[in-house]
């Protein structure tokens, strides 16, 4: 699928109406997703397919998928089964309904199922655990050292790769937010886990 065509079609992924405080929701994937002027983590998405044939044929768990999109994106780019994970019951119904109108739980293929995620703070390790092939994350990137340390020492991840940084505009969305748009920088990390 060319890179157009994806974008394309996620243009009409339905996002947050009624983001959740006390989640932390903000569309900020789907910002990074969905936007015409920050399409960079899509575009690392197609690039994980084209480039580390990280998506087609393979088992896609998009922990904290909020509406879905970037697991609706693995999905259309052909990845075997794609699991949306994430706390808000809420927006895990926005993500069926998505994944519904893109047709994509229909798929002879491609089987779509969105979980609801029990935080746990070692959830990165449970990640390391089940991944095989590879770990794509977004961080700030004010904390790139630490996420690489972290990612290198107490992972022990194979390899830790900023693939790209992202910029983009978190509008007011809370009570408690000062500004009214902050822009904020977050890198697209791709950690390759250890098999020891």
């Amino acid at each position: 699928m060319k890179l157009k065509q994806l974008e394309s079609l996620l243009g009409d992924v339905q996002q947050f109406s009624d983001p959740k405080v006390r989640w932390v929701a903000f569309p900020s994937i789907s910002l990074v997703a969905a936007s015409a002027s920050s399409t960079d983590a899509l575009v690392s998405l197609w690039q994980a397919e084209n480039t580390f044939e990280d998506v087609a044929g393979k088992v896609v768990a998009d922990f904290g998928c909020g509406c879905g999109t970037l697991g609706i994106a693995s999905a259309l780019l052909g990845a075997e089964h794609t699991f949306g994970i994430d706390i808000d019951s809420e927006s895990l119904e926005v993500a069926s309904v998505n994944a519904e109108d893109m047709e994509i739980g229909g798929r002879k293929t491609c089987h779509t199922v969105f979980l609801v995620l029990v935080m746990h703070n070692n959830l990165m390790f449970i990640v390391y655990q089940v991944a095989t092939q590879a770990v794509y994350s977004l961080h700030k990137t004010s904390t790139r050292e630490h996420v690489k340390r972290t990612a290198l020492q107490s992972f022990r991840a194979r390899s830790a790769e900023v693939l790209c940084e992202l910029r983009f505009d978190v509008p007011q969305m809370y009570k408690f937010h000062k500004k009214k748009e902050v822009d904020v920088a977050v890198d697209l990390w791709r950690f390759v886990p250890s098999r020891e």
